[in-house]
Order: C-alpha cells, then sequence, then structure tokens
C-alpha cells in the first residue's frame, strides 16, 4: 500500500511502521484525537474522517492550518523554494544560518519548511529559549529540482486529505486534547520515548509518563499507544511499571546508523492499547519478532 509522506520531517517518525500500527487500529466511529502529532504520518495514513491534531510545537500545527486555510499552496511552496535554492547554493551554511536567525526572529511555515528539510537529519530541535537550533546537513544542492519536486508532491497530497477530511489542529498540552475524547472516539499517543535520547520542542519526563497514564487509564475512550520496548542495552522499566494492565504488542526491527552492517541496533517497538484483540483481528500480548530496517 502506498504511504502519504507528510512534508515535515521529525524524529521518530513512524513511517516505516505504519502497516505495523494500522493492523492494531479499529474501526472509529468518532473523532480521531493524536495529542502527540510530530509529523502526523499515522494519522495520515490512517486517514478517519473527523480528526485532531494536537502538538505544543506552534511552528508545525500553524504549518498545517495555513495548508488548511490556503495560506500556504503547492505552487507558492515551489517559488520559494526555487529562490531559497540558489540563494543556498551561493551561500551554503552560512545561508543556512541566516534563514535560521530570520526564522528565529519572525517565524513562518515557508522558512520552517526550508530548514526541516535542510537541516541535519530532518531534525525538530529548540533550545530552552525557543529557538531553532539544528545545523545544515551540508549536502550539495540540497534543493535539487527532483528535491523540490518531491516535497510538492507531498504537500499536493496532504493538502487533498486536509480538504477533503475533517481535520483541526491545535497548538496545545496532550492534556487539553485526551480531554476532549469520549465514547466512540480513539486517542492514537506517540510521545517523546521516555528515556531515550531525545530532544523535540519539549523535553519528557518521568511526571509527563506517569500523567500521561492516569489519563489514558481514565480515558472513556480507546486508545493506542506507540513506545519502546527494550533494546540490546536496557529494558523501558515504565512497561512494568505502570503499562502492564494493558494489552502490548512488540514487533523487532533494526535501526542503521549510516549503511555499515556492524551498525546495525536492534529496537523492540511496543504498542498499549485498552481494547480486546477482537476489535482488530490481530492476536495481542505477542512479540511478532520481525525484523524491519529503518535508516
Amino acid at each position: 500500500m502506498t504511504k502519504n509522506i507528510p512534508p515535515i520531517k521529525c524524529q521518530g517518525i513512524k513511517t516505516k511502521l505504519i502497516d505495523w500500527i494500522r493492523i492494531h487500529i479499529p474501526k472509529i466511529t468518532g473523532t480521531w484525537y493524536e495529542p502527540f502529532m510530530g509529523s502526523g504520518v499515522v494519522g495520515f495514513n490512517i486517514l478517519p474522517e473527523k480528526a485532531v491534531f494536537g502538538d505544543t510545537n506552534p511552528h508545525l500545527i500553524k504549518f498545517y492550518n495555513d495548508i488548511k486555510n490556503g495560506l500556504l499552496t503547492p505552487e507558492s511552496i515551489k517559488t520559494f523554494l526555487q529562490q531559497e535554492a540558489i540563494k543556498l547554493n551561493e551561500g551554503k551554511d552560512d545561508y543556512y544560518k541566516e534563514v535560521r536567525t530570520r526564522f528565529n526572529k519572525h517565524p513562518n511555515s515557508y522558512d520552517f519548511l526550508f530548514l526541516n528539510r535542510a537541516c541535519f537529519n530532518g531534525m525538530i530541535r529548540f533550545n530552552n529559549k525557543g529557538e531553532f537550533n539544528v545545523p545544515f546537513c551540508k549536502k550539495p544542492n540540497r534543493f535539487a529540482k527532483a528535491y523540490i519536486t518531491k516535497i510538492i508532491n507531498q504537500v499536493q497530497n496532504i493538502q487533498k486529505i486536509i480538504l477533503k477530511k475533517q481535520y483541526s489542529f491545535i497548538n496545545t498540552s496532550y492534556e487539553n486534547i485526551i480531554d476532549l475524547a469520549g465514547n466512540n472516539d480513539f486517542i492514537y499517543c506517540d510521545p517523546p520515548y521516555i528515556d531515550r535520547h531525545s530532544s523535540y520542542y519539549n523535553e519528557w519526563t518521568e511526571e509527563n509518563e506517569k500523567s500521561l497514564y492516569h489519563m489514558l487509564d481514565n480515558t472513556k475512550a480507546k486508545f493506542l499507544l506507540s513506545t519502546w520496548y527494550k533494546n540490546q542495552y536496557r529494558e523501558n522499566i515504565y512497561i512494568n511499571s505502570l503499562w502492564k494492565k494493558f494489552n502490548i504488542d512488540t514487533f523487532s526491527h533494526f535501526y542503521f546508523v549510516g549503511g555499515l552492517e556492524h551498525n546495525r541496533n536492534a529496537m523492540q517497538e511496543a504498542l498499549i492499547c485498552n481494547y480486546n484483540s477482537n476489535d482488530t483481528n490481530i492476536q495481542l500480548n505477542t512479540n511478532t519478532d520481525k525484523q524491519l530496517i529503518l535508516f
């Protein structure tokens, strides 16, 4: 099945895990709530008719609202990136830093997209002053014609989805989004992974993990939570200390850091839910032990 790839990248993006996540999603008759939107790749591939996406990153939410409201279009983005490509090719790292400074002084969706697609590893990271601080990827001719076309196609595809469906994008905390969900609704949570080295717009602490647990434990909606289970060095202690009362399914895959075999790192992902396997036609509480290569 062809995947809908969003134009904004971020660490922890679930593109390679979509097929595994999809089989855990029951039939949704109410609203899809996603309190940790990030890239939005899961919601954009499950394609519920009605959805509310939330995130604490105001730039991400503004980007998708600008698409929804027609302030950001494939045509306007194409023109912008073509112009910026010339300047980036000439100025390289110096021009990238110029755009980053410009964005931090006057945030806007065009520069946010530029930085996201020109920065190192497509990361979204801000310092404690709220300033975007990821360095340039240093790839030559970063916005080549083919790369711009790829981005425009992604924007165009997501634009069609947003305009066809009933989707809202809200800059708020996960607590506020979860509070909106009720009977017949569905919550998909993909928070920053606890005890993993990660940096996004906000840090994720033990207090956050416990707060999320208590909210999901008391929700009337069905929920599915993405987290990590274990790697070759250690286990996620919160699986047993917090989440063990729920249904848990795991999936083994490998991350490659670079293209060398000896850089392969094993990881087990976990999906945690509060509904039964007969809602999804899968057998939960099993280790599927499949191998997936992520680059």
